[in-house]
């Protein structure tokens, strides 16, 4: 899986740091989807010299390059990260308890937006997440 991952990477004229091979490695050891600092945490058990301001400029250069999602979790100004090893698709948020999952397809037809935008501006790419209760805190809250 990481080999796959420096792969594409390499594809896209990304140089490979030590940094980077160590974030996509923490990335793929949570089941879940971790925040920039649960995910130095991790790193920092191992190596400890890595610094958040790293994680956070390599998270974002992996999520420009769509190697990383970015999802914003409502009411906390939290960010989560996962790998984009699914390809295209979008998340639903528990607004109680924060609580993310995939959506494993994309809802969102692209011609019907770039039309919608018109043709002053053209889309590149699109993310979504749609906001809700999860089955646990709706029946928590009955």
């Amino acid at each position: 899986m990481l080999k796959d991952i420096i792969a594409k990477l390499r594809e896209k004229g990304c140089k490979i740091t030590p940094q980077r091979r160590v974030i996509i490695q923490s990335l793929l050891n949570f089941n879940k989807f971790p925040t920039a600092l649960e995910l130095c945490n991790d790193i920092r058990q191992t190596n400890p010299e890595i610094g958040l301001d790293t994680i956070y400029r390599n998270l974002n250069l992996l999520a420009g390059l769509g190697i990383v999602n970015q999802i914003n979790l409502p009411g906390k100004d939290v960010k989560v990260f996962e790998l984009t090893l699914q390809g295209h698709h979008h998340h639903l948020v528990c607004l109680n308890c924060g609580e993310a999952n995939c959506l494993d397809y994309c809802p969102v037809n692209e011609k019907e937006l770039q039309k919608a935008a018109g043709s002053e501006f053209q889309i590149v790419g699109h993310a979504l997440e749609l906001y809700g209760y999860c089955r646990k805190c709706r029946a928590a809250a009955q």
